[in-house]
């Protein structure tokens, strides 16, 4: 290399280090993890719907980053302070936790938008304090925590959306200097207004900006836009003449028939890419990081090929250009599990999505449906796991009840219910309880009221069949004063599977029971105002579960299982392996661990979260020399109040 050309050299290399350095970003690729948070309120999160073990299964797919979509603005107790409910912190804190666990980054974004309101030109007032207040109480945790000021302001000017992002960072710096903030321009986020954002001089900033384009084809299905383009489907990417839809009648006339129209120029990959190109030049023209905070394509009317080529086109065309992004979303209409499953990670997921995503794909096996053989709770301070609150209510419905559990943190209250109203729990996948029932399994829970003579069904409602004489069958109780007579102090209600009885089943019409009801093939759980409205009747539930009392052994007075401990391993001695066994009368953190004679953890059987029963597993030891080891099992209440320790002897012969 002569001297002119290394000079050359130099100059382009002095000329674009500076940009390489401000646009590195601590992620890359991830997801967002949707309708978790974003809810009306923080007792309406179903915390339980996402688990340490699904960040665990997400970081295991090459995912660095979760972006976490919160309606922040409801977590609140509103005007004019906006202070920030303790459970919404108690809830997002264990998140956290999870991710400095594991080494993955966080965007907190704040998800409190309606796509059929404009931003408010005032929304500083409530942007401020709840920011200040999250800044505040996050200041010193990990690095790896984003805050994302608004997720796509709209029906906003560019002037305005800028003055009150501006307001923001500089508020949330007034009490933490440290954590990268995560701005993004008025239009929905668009990567046409990047470049009517001011240059910001604060340097710990990340621009984001969404990508949803064509949009004719992201979203064909979708029911939000206007007007809805839910008649629309089949739209081909790319383009493609010979498989192009018909305008639907109903949406002719309209920006739609339009866009169908001019599909041909805008429904191909060149096109896509020249979009992109637009937030990439930002970039280096700004010499700022960019983030792709959203994009992706709506499942029900796409297709599966298609909508496979369009992730891969933009997945891979960012990451050509260094940037980084989190698809919407993880689970749900826009997710990478295949259509209509049950959305479990070691079944369903979208193999070809995960390729065009360039995630690594984990072992998928065919999902069988096999019958529950032990007990579980549906409510235990939390809703039980694989299980989705799915309630109809109008009126007060409290899941995090505080006011006097009958053990734990929570309880279930209920109060205000018009007829028909229910707390229903929607079992993921469906439940076979034929077993159980055949094995004497009773549902069991406490219970509560203040009027003494309320009634109220619970009942269980089997899974529709695409027989068209099929129907969803319910199997149930009436609880009255039969059956109880409610004193407002807790009592226990239970009832064995094999006393429910079948009910019928409505489906656009009544169908009285003719023994159709499938034991093997539950969809849900609902405890029903099915009589009548119950509108001064205050309900309390709290344990709720099915369980075998003959197996378990349970307290005369209030139907709590007392069986608590570790039994002695079996074969002891033993070569080369044992069965270890234990048992929990609720829901508890266990520990169970093996120590030599020196007291040295040989290894950690179990960690972690456990719902009520009894539990074993075969356990052989890494280390193959003879001695005496022993094995310590420690239960602690979710609570933390009270713990349970307890260590036995086994031996191994060699």
């Amino acid at each position: 290399m002569n001297k002119h050309n290394f000079v050359a050299l130099m100059s382009v290399l002095i000329l674009f280090t500076p940009i390489l350095i401000s646009q590195k970003l601590p992620f890359n690729r991830g997801v967002n993890i949707t309708e978790w948070f974003q809810t009306n309120s923080a007792k309406e999160i179903q915390f339980t719907k996402y688990t340490h073990e699904d960040f665990v299964q997400l970081k295991s797919l090459g995912v660095d980053v979760v972006r976490l979509p919160i309606n922040l603005h409801f977590m609140t107790s509103g005007a004019p302070n906006y202070t920030l409910d303790p459970l919404f912190i108690f809830f997002l804190d264990q998140v956290v936790d999870w991710v400095e666990e594991l080494d993955m980054n966080l965007i907190l974004d704040n998800h409190t938008f309606d796509v059929t309101q404009s931003t408010s030109t005032d929304i500083d007032q409530v942007l401020i304090p709840v920011w200040t207040q999250i800044a505040t109480h996050f200041k010193n945790r990990t690095n790896k925590i984003f805050y994302e000021v608004l997720n796509e302001p709209h029906g906003i000017t560019d002037v305005r959306w800028n003055q009150i992002q501006q307001s923001v960072v500089t508020a949330i710096r007034t009490v933490d200097q440290s954590h990268t903030i995560v701005i993004g321009p008025a239009g929905w986020n668009s990567y046409n207004n990047l470049a009517a954002m001011p240059v910001y001089s604060d340097t710990n900033l990340i621009y984001t900006f969404h990508f949803y384009d064509p949009f004719l084809f992201t979203h064909q299905g979708a029911s939000w836009t206007d007007p809805s383009m839910g008649p629309l489907s089949g739209v081909p990417f790319p383009y493609d003449a010979s498989r192009m839809p018909s305008c639907p009648t109903t949406l002719k006339g309209t920006w739609i028939e339009s866009s169908l129209n001019n599909y041909r120029n805008e429904g191909t990959v060149q096109k896509v890419h020249s979009w992109l190109d637009i937030a990439i030049n930002f970039r280096n023209s700004r010499n700022v990081p960019i983030y792709c905070g959203e994009f992706g394509v709506f499942i029900p009317n796409s297709l599966e090929n298609d909508r496979v080529v369009w992730y891969d086109s933009v997945r891979s065309y960012l990451e050509q250009n260094k940037v980084a992004w989190t698809i919407w979303d993880y689970r749900g209409g826009f997710g990478v599990y295949e259509k209509n499953s049950n959305e479990l990670f070691q079944y369903d997921l979208n193999i070809p999505m995960l390729n065009a995503l360039g995630f690594n794909v984990p072992p998928q096996s065919e999902y069988v449906q096999l019958p529950d053989t032990v007990g579980f709770d549906f409510y235990n301070d939390f809703i039980g796991n694989k299980i989705t609150g799915a309630s109809y209510n109008s009126g007060i419905l409290d899941f995090y009840n505080e006011e006097n559990p009958f053990y734990g943190k929570y309880c279930i209250y209920w109060n205000g219910a018009k007829q028909y109203n229910n707390i229903a729990f929607d079992f993921r996948p469906n439940k076979d309880l034929s077993v159980l029932r055949t094995e004497d399994y009773v549902f069991d829970c406490m219970v509560k009221c203040n009027i003494p003579y309320t009634s109220f069904d619970i009942r269980f409602i089997d899974t529709k069949t695409n027989d068209p004489s099929d129907h969803p069958w319910r199997m149930g109780c009436k609880v009255n004063r039969s059956r109880i007579v409610f004193t407002n102090e807790w009592q226990n209600l239970r009832i064995p599977l094999k006393d429910f009885y079948e009910l019928g089943s409505w489906d656009n019409a009544w169908y009285d029971p003719i023994g159709l009801f499938d034991w093997e093939n539950i969809d849900r759980f609902e405890i029903v105002a099915e009589d009548s409205a119950l509108t001064t009747s205050k309900l309390w539930f709290d344990n709720i579960k099915i369980f075998n009392p003959n197996l378990i052994g349970v307290e005369k007075d209030n139907s709590i299982p007392y069986s608590i401990g570790l039994e002695q391993n079996y074969p002891n001695p033993f070569n080369p392996s044992t069965i270890i066994s234990y048992k929990i009368p609720f829901k508890s953190i266990v520990s169970l661990k093996v120590y030599d004679m020196l007291g040295r953890e040989i290894e950690v059987l179990v960690q972690g979260m456990k719902n009520a029963g009894k539990y074993e597993l075969s356990f052989s030891p890494s280390i193959k020399s003879s001695g005496i080891y022993f094995v310590r099992f420690i239960a602690t209440t979710i609570d933390g109040q009270n713990q349970f320790v307890q260590t036995r002897k086994m031996q191994l012969i060699k």
